[in-house]
């Protein structure tokens, strides 16, 4: 292909990529904003609530190694479609479940599918771009991530409230049986194609996790991304829970009012953080960590107000600035792991940090929370998350100093 052919296959292949994760999203969220329903339908303390949102991410986390394994040598595009498959399979499934233990069955079954996706995808994109345009591009996918977690909240909300959550279940997972075709004919890019000297990466050893776990900006900038999940995971699952318990909201107003500050928030964040993030980068190699370090320091008192607010209005505007200035590093922090690391692994680098910022983040923050609820109330177990913003803040201030020539910033 020439280079204007490439070029429009590599958006064809963006959108199509942002659609599969937005989906990713909204079958990720959607059980969170049927909590209510649930808990009535199975008389379930918060505590055994949370853990549906952890045993989710027990099970992607601890797939996504082997996955990444698979996705540093087979064909990529293929182990993404399967696991849209089966995700979407098991969304729609989680609608039949008669009791606790078989709704959790069925979350641990998406939890699979997703880490296939998750594992492979922005390897993927940063063999159709280069290092220069990964920010932006980057920041485009994670757009998936309040747009798709919005609409799972507005889709849960909404068929929750009138049809029943079993249906909330069935509608969301089948839109990615139809996807699963496209990404299947996808073709497959050259690994390290963007990059200056992809001939020599493409042969990954098995020393290459010692190397990881050997890379300083990397180690630091996952434990950035953990302390962040933790806080984001928690808040995620609990928020519309809180609305609909401190304020008074019905389930369909506390999912809709919440979905769509997060669709809003989080769009704007990522697009700034993802343009900011590739402006500072090109004077300092430290520009995507600047960028997010400074989201959390200003998100996370923003968080604080959003919680002790006694009025509604006011509640939900502090929860949307926060959100902002939160999903700023959305783009950054993933950009960084692509930058610092080589092309070979870049997949088993995503599996690494998936399983890092999952294991000591939301696998845990959910029914921590859950636990925390049942003895102090939800919005006291809810104030922990901001000081998560800030350990977030301060891992990204240790990883700036850490950068060298390894980011490759100019």
């Amino acid at each position: 292909m020439n280079q204007r052919q490439t070029a429009k296959y590599s958006y064809y292949a963006l959108t199509l990529l942002l659609l599969v994760n937005l989906l990713n999203y909204v079958d990720r969220q959607v059980i969170y904003a049927v909590f209510p329903l649930i808990k009535d339908a199975f008389t379930l303390s918060d505590a055994a609530l949370g853990f549906l949102g952890s045993a989710f991410m027990v099970c992607y986390m601890l797939s996504a190694p082997l996955l990444g394994w698979l996705g540093d040598r087979v064909n990529r595009v293929r182990l993404a479609s399967a696991g849209l498959a089966v995700w979407s399979v098991a969304t729609s499934l989680s609608g039949l479940a008669t009791s606790y233990r078989s709704l959790l069955l069925a979350r641990v079954s998406v939890g699979i599918g997703e880490a296939s996706f998750g594992t492979v995808s922005p390897a993927l994109l940063s063999d159709y771009y280069p290092r220069e345009q990964r920010g932006r591009i980057l920041s485009t996918f994670y757009l998936a991530i309040p747009v798709g977690s919005a609409f799972g909240y507005l889709l849960g909300g909404v068929l929750g409230e009138r049809f029943g959550w079993q249906a909330a279940f069935f509608i969301v997972g089948l839109p990615g049986l139809l996807l699963a075709i496209p990404v299947w004919l996808l073709r497959e890019p050259l690994r390290g194609a963007t990059e200056a000297r992809a001939e020599a990466v493409l042969s990954p050893t098995k020393a290459d996790y010692v190397t990881l776990f050997s890379n300083p900006p990397y180690l630091l900038n996952t434990f950035a991304m953990t302390a962040m999940t933790f806080a984001m995971g928690g808040l995620a699952q609990w928020v519309p829970s809180f609305l609909y318990r401190a304020h008074a909201l019905d389930l369909e107003r506390a999912n809709v009012y919440f979905g769509g500050i997060t669709v809003l928030a989080g769009v704007l964040g990522t697009v700034v953080g993802g343009w900011l993030g590739d402006l500072l980068q090109k004077r300092t190699g430290k520009g995507y960590l600047i960028v997010s370090g400074w989201g959390f320091v200003i998100g996370a008192p923003l968080a604080v107000w959003a919680l002790i607010s006694a009025s509604a209005v006011t509640s939900l505007g502090a929860m949307f600035l926060a959100e902002f200035f939160l999903f700023l590093n959305t783009g950054p922090l993933n950009t960084v792991i692509v930058n610092v690391t080589d092309p070979g692994i870049r997949a088993r680098a995503f599996a690494v940090n998936i399983l890092v910022i999952h294991a000591l983040g939301d696998a845990i923050s959910p029914a921590l929370l859950g636990w925390l609820s049942d003895l102090w109330g939800l919005q006291n177990a809810l104030l922990m998350t901001p000081v998560a913003f800030i350990a977030a803040a301060v891992f990204c201030l240790l990883c700036a100093r850490s950068l060298g020539k390894k980011t490759g910033g100019k």
